[in-house]
Order: structure tokens, then C-alpha cells, then sequence
């Protein structure tokens, strides 16, 4: 599939990689060039979204659940909740990328009328 700007920042939202405001594309998980790949690899955008979800439950790996500071605790969303979340939103994507691509065809065979 062919990159473009406005491809790119939509990629971004269905990644919810969003560049923040007054940021850069190393403040996300994913650099432009990268982005750039995952469209590049797929055949519509769903299915970069679908591997761009991928690879990002592969990085959940070293993210940390629970902290502490004094007596102070904080518990964030358990790793295994992130990522069951981003391997059903590959799913999601997947599965809409393939309903576009299978949507099935058929032929129809014409035969002109006989004129007088």
C-alpha cells in the first residue's frame, strides 16, 4: 500500500500512537518509518493496524504493573489485561481487513437479445 501523510496519522489513531502534542514520533512506540513499513507490508489499512497491535503486545513485555514510593502504592492495569486488549484489537482488525478482501465476487454471463 502507498504512504502518505494523511495515511500515516490515521495508522497512528487506529494504533492510538498518536504524536502528543508539542512531541515528536520518538515520544510513540512507533517512528513515521516504521508506520511507513506496516503500510507498506499490508494490503489495506486494517491489516497495518492489525500487525501494528501485534507488535505492540510484543512490547508490553517489560512495562511494570505495580510500584511503590514511601508508603505510598500504585497499581496500574495488570500486563497480562494489556495484553489480552491489544491481541483482541490485532483480532478486531484482522478480521475487518480480511471481511474487505473476502467479500466474495461473482460473474455473470450476458447474452444479448435477439433483435428483429
Amino acid at each position: 500500500m502507498e504512504t502518505s501523510p494523511l495515511l500515516r496519522a490515521r495508522l497512528r489513531r487506529l494504533l492510538n500512537e498518536v504524536i502528543p502534542r508539542g512531541g515528536t514520533e520518538a515520544d510513540t512506540n512507533f517512528t513515521d518509518t516504521e508506520i511507513d513499513l506496516l503500510l507498506q507490508e499490508a494490503d489495506s489499512i486494517n491489516a497495518a493496524a492489525s500487525a501494528g497491535w501485534m507488535e505492540k503486545a510484543g512490547l508490553l513485555q517489560g512495562d511494570i504493573e505495580s510500584y511503590s514510593a514511601g508508603t505510598e502504592k500504585y497499581d496500574l492495569t495488570p500486563l497480562k489485561d494489556k495484553l489480552n486488549h491489544a491481541l483482541l484489537m490485532a483480532q478486531q482488525y484482522s478480521q475487518m481487513a480480511e471481511s474487505v478482501t473476502n467479500g466474495g465476487s461473482f460473474m455473470l454471463r450476458v447474452q444479448p437479445p435477439r433483435v428483429l
